[in-house]
């Protein structure tokens, strides 16, 4: 047997192996969401939500976000970049300003999910929409100057949100909890060091 690289990579592996469907460039790059998306979720649905206020303090991590900021980020981002693919307005509370951490009003555990999954909802119907025609075409108002069209939005958006994993599998780590796409898989390192 394979040692996949993520959960469910029996069944992407199963599907490899059936007759093959064109592949189109909103498939390929929603794919790559779905698979951003596998992750991130499960990882924010693990912390406790007396730990969502949660921030290292050792070493150089003075000032750094919470992990309820963390996930807020990381949804305020793929409302910002989401929003521009599809040529819409932001939602209320969602800004680039300052150090874009969402709606002031969206505070708990159950909110920040709630707005998580939309912003994931709204990265789906945003990368249904990409076409060879429009995907590379300037945008007039880009969130993101140097990222100026749908697909570099549409990449930059999943490469953020899996930055912004990262850190929030060390704040679990710290927290004692392995994260959700960690279990089941082989240890890393054999000798336990």
């Amino acid at each position: 047997m394979a040692l996949g690289l993520f959960p469910g990579d029996a069944e992407m592996i199963a599907q490899q192996r059936r007759p093959a469907t064109k592949s189109t460039m909103a498939s390929v790059l929603d794919a790559q969401l779905t698979a951003l998306e596998s992750q991130f979720v499960p990882a924010a649905e693990a912390m406790p939500a007396d730990k969502y206020s949660f921030a290292p303090t050792m070493g150089g991590y003075n000032g750094v976000r919470t992990f309820a900021l963390e996930v807020k980020h990381a949804a305020t981002a793929n409302f910002i970049f989401y929003s521009a693919i599809l040529g819409q307005v932001l939602p209320t509370g969602v800004n680039l300003a300052g150090a874009t951490n969402g709606p002031d009003d969206i505070q708990t555990k159950d909110q920040i999910l709630r707005f998580l999954k939309d912003s994931f909802a709204l990265g789906h119907k945003a990368f249904a929409t990409l076409t060879p025609q429009n995907a590379t075409i300037p945008l007039t108002k880009s969130p993101v100057p140097l990222m100026n069209t749908r697909l570099a939005l549409a990449t930059w958006g999943c490469a953020h949100a899996w930055d912004h994993y990262g850190q929030m599998v060390e704040y679990l780590r710290l927290n004692g909890i392995i994260p959700p796409a960690s279990k089941g898989q082989p240890r890393a390192n054999a000798s336990g060091e």
